[in-house]
């Protein structure tokens, strides 16, 4: 048995402009991240997206441990805002006895900064959400 063809009326061309999300560049915010690393108090930082994954840390024997740490408090915070309906968070600081992790995502980048217990964190979030 044959099927007929169902015709659709043509639709008019759209001549409104369509917003477009700019991501920010990986380049853009290792850049930052890089400024962000001379600051006090600043250990280092693991930066991930899909492709690829940056870590600079002042002691590379810790790299397994923090890199846990980054992804867990990400996934942490995902799960905790789908749980109870908060939308998307913009960071999450997670404060330990001698460190603090500040985490976040910016376009499809992952984030996430170890500073001492002292550091200025809104001083790094005022750089990082300046892209």
């Amino acid at each position: 048995m044959v099927k007929k063809k169902k015709s659709f009326p043509e639709t008019a061309a759209i001549t409104e402009p369509i917003a477009v999300e700019e991501t920010t560049s990986e380049k853009d915010v290792r850049a930052n991240l890089e400024e962000i690393k001379t600051y006090d108090g600043v250990i280092g930082y693991i930066l991930r997206n899909s492709t690829s994954a940056a870590i600079d840390l002042k002691d590379p024997t810790k790299i397994i441990d923090y890199a846990i740490l980054s992804s867990s408090a990400l996934e942490a915070s995902e799960k905790l805002c789908e749980l109870f309906d908060l939308g998307e968070a913009k960071n999450i600081n997670v404060e330990g006895k001698d460190i603090k992790v500040l985490s976040l995502v910016i376009g499809e980048n992952r984030i996430s900064v170890f500073t001492e217990k002292n550091a200025d964190c809104e001083k790094i979030l005022r750089k990082l959400h300046s892209l």
